[in-house]
């Protein structure tokens, strides 16, 4: 198995896993200090969702085709997962964002502004473990979120992942993220204070706290609590940011183990790899 493409996507796993009992909670109201059960969605410990789910029939998808974009197979894959037949942590459908939900029902993508959700963004992550260009990117990212905003945020978090992955530190890859808006901010994410981040739902607030809580901590155990304790959009947030602190740090690690120890769903998770 690629050891880069498993540290990101249990990265992403336990980042997903420790923000799902505390979706939808405000900021300072809750503290996350460790995997924990139950909470908004009552699973158990250790539980994953969609966000995890999605990314590991990206991957499966990729994996069955020697690591070719093929967008059927893709859709294939979430379909089943919508339907609790395939890639569902505890065997069943317990969390779909509104508009995943209607694209994969109607086959059409949101395309207009307020369709800019961070569905696509929490799935993107296998793609900088082959060899693809811009355009399958935004291909990937429009079968369910197709308006510039949504695939342009996949491009660039995909990007920011190969950087990472060729051994570029966060602190060198902020200042070169020149962008007009909506994101603007991101050359400067690193200078702002937790008071200026937003940790909802909307995909560019997404990507703006991974990279904030990626440039801010210096080890896998603060980024991803940091990210869930941004409150909110928990396991979104946990899991854009788990991914990549994954990449930079791996899971091998006092803290990463022990989520790792209780993590669900592992066996499902290898089979979507290579």
């Amino acid at each position: 198995m690629n050891e880069k493409l498993r540290n990101a996507v249990y990265g992403l796993a336990i980042g997903d896993a420790l923000g799902v009992p505390y979706e939808f909670e405000n900021r300072g109201e809750f503290e996350c200090t460790g995997m924990t059960g139950f909470g908004t969605h009552y699973q158990p410990e250790g539980t994953w969702s969609d966000d995890t789910s999605m990314t590991i029939a990206t991957a499966k998808a990729l994996k069955d085709n020697d690591g070719k974009v093929v967008l059927y197979d893709m859709v294939n894959n979430f379909l089943d997962w919508k339907g609790s037949k395939d890639f569902n942590c505890n065997g069943k459908l317990f969390d779909i964002g509104i508009g995943t939900s209607n694209a994969l029902d109607t086959g059409l993508p949101g395309t207009d502004e307020r369709s800019n959700g961070n569905g696509s963004l929490m799935r993107i992550l296998p793609l900088a473990f082959v060899d693809c260009t811009d355009h399958e990117i935004r291909e990937v990212s429009a079968i369910t979120h197709g308006h510039k905003i949504s695939k342009d945020a996949c491009v660039i978090y995909v990007h920011i992942a190969c950087r990472l992955l060729a051994g570029e530190t966060i602190q060198d890859i902020i200042p070169t993220l020149q962008y007009d808006a909506p994101f603007d901010r991101l050359c400067k994410i690193n200078q702002l204070e937790e008071d200026d981040i937003r940790s909802g739902g909307y995909v560019v607030e997404t990507l703006e706290a991974s990279l904030w809580v990626l440039a801010k901590y210096d080890n896998f155990k603060d980024t991803v609590l940091a990210a869930v304790n941004l409150g909110d959009d928990t396991d979104t947030t946990g899991a854009v940011a788990g991914g990549l602190a994954g990449i930079v740090y791996g899971v091998d690690g006092a803290f990463a183990q022990e989520c790792m120890d209780v993590l669900r769903g592992k066996d499902m998770i290898d089979k979507c790899l290579w």
